[in-house]
Parts: C-alpha cells; sequence; structure tokens
C-alpha cells in the first residue's frame, strides 16, 4: 500500500481575466503520510492557488489530483463537499472562528457537520484536542475574549477534529507575532511526531520553512 496522501499530476490553472494567463504549469509533487512540508515561495507564485487546487475549493483546472490513492477529479461538488470535511482540516492566516459560538462549540462544529459521532462523543474529542493545544481552561470562552495566538490553536483544534487525512494551512502564522509562530510550529511539529499527523503549510516565513521536513519552492507557476 502506498504512503502517499496527496498526489498531483500535470496539475495545470489558467485564469482568464484579462487575458488567459497560465498561473500553475504542470504541477507534479507528492505527499506522504506523516510529512510536514512547506510551501514557498515569492508572493504571486502561485502557492496559495496551488493550495486551493489540492484542498479541492477549487476544480477548475487541467491534470489530476488524487487523496489517499483515490482520483478527486470530476468529482461533484457534494462528494467534494464530504471529502474536504472528513479528510482535509485547514488552518489559515485569520482563524475564521464564529463569534456567536464559544470555544468548544467552534471545534466541534466540523464534526457536528460530518455526522459520523454522537454530540456527546465529538464534544470529548473536542476538549481531547483543546487539552493537547493547552486549551481547556478556555473551552467556555468566547473567541473575541481570547489572544490571536489563542484563537489560532483553537483554529488547529476545529482542523483536528474529524481526524483528517491532512492538515492543509496557508499562511497560519501570517498574522502572529514571533512567540506565537514558534508556539504554532510547535504544536505541528508535535502533531507530526505524536499523531503522525500529515500537514502541507504554506508561508512566507523562512524560519518556519527552514524547521519543516521539506520544503516545496515555487516560482512562476512551477515547482522549482
Amino acid at each position: 500500500m502506498s504512503s502517499k496522501i496527496l498526489e498531483t499530476k500535470n496539475l495545470s490553472k489558467y485564469f482568464l481575466d484579462p487575458i488567459k494567463f497560465k498561473v500553475l504549469k504542470e504541477i507534479n509533487m507528492s505527499i506522504d503520510h506523516g510529512e510536514f512540508v512547506s510551501i514557498v515561495g515569492k508572493s504571486g507564485c502561485g502557492k496559495s492557488t496551488l493550495l486551493y487546487l489540492l484542498s479541492t475549493m477549487d476544480t477548475s483546472y487541467e491534470g489530476q489530483l488524487y487523496l489517499n490513492n483515490k482520483l478527486i477529479t470530476g468529482k461533484s461538488d457534494t462528494e467534494l463537499a464530504q471529502i474536504r470535511n472528513e479528510q482535509i482540516g485547514f488552518v489559515f492566516q485569520f482563524h475564521y472562528l464564529l463569534n456567536e459560538y464559544n470555544v468548544l462549540k467552534n471545534v466541534m462544529l466540523p464534526g457536528m457537520k460530518l455526522g459520523k459521532y454522537s454530540e456527546e462523543e465529538i464534544e470529548h474529542h473536542a476538549m481531547e484536542h483543546l487539552r493537547t493545544l493547552d486549551m481547556q481552561e478556555q473551552a467556555l470562552k468566547m473567541p473575541n475574549q481570547l489572544s490571536g495566538g489563542q484563537k489560532q490553536r483553537v483554529a488547529i483544534a476545529r482542523a483536528l477534529i474529524n481526524k483528517p487525512l491532512i492538515i492543509m494551512g496557508d499562511e497560519p502564522t501570517g498574522n502572529l507575532d514571533k512567540k506565537n509562530s514558534d508556539m504554532v510550529f510547535d504544536i505541528f511539529q508535535q502533531l507530526t511526531q505524536d499523531l503522525k499527523q500529515t500537514l502541507l503549510i504554506v508561508t512566507h516565513d523562512p524560519d518556519f520553512a527552514e524547521k519543516t521536513n521539506r520544503i516545496i519552492t515555487m516560482q512562476d507557476g512551477k515547482i522549482i
């Protein structure tokens, strides 16, 4: 059995406005189970565009995308929404916590949406993740009562709730100071070591990238 979690074959992407422009050019890459990989490159090189394709949120591309050795290209929006919720965890630059729910409920939401476990089980898993991230004391607080670093820890707990195959991050430390950036990195590293969690992180931070298992460098829509 192959240990590849994610693979692309000749992935290309065009923007059509104002003229047809090839923004990603024949991307061939793969990520193995338990790898902690960063994608780096100058602004506009296609890093975030690539992440949106890999995350199945953008389906207008040429080439093929495989998740866990299954071809994802060509699946319906409903099937892709299910795959995203069940198999991919997301951590963005902005945490996107819902202000009307407390921390615990924010972490539980993707699990409730998936509907695989009872509410009690999801709450138990959510508390376990908050405990791992040293956020259990904040479980009943509202997002506006948390610091930036704490919000990002809650976002990581939320990304873990459905036991995803891979966690994808788009500049997850981009909004944080050095101390909190280091803390988020340490959490990611711990997830890889303890849970064999696979991580793919787009970052502008060379210090962050330097410490990951592997760096994928992009330039002008290509992997170099």
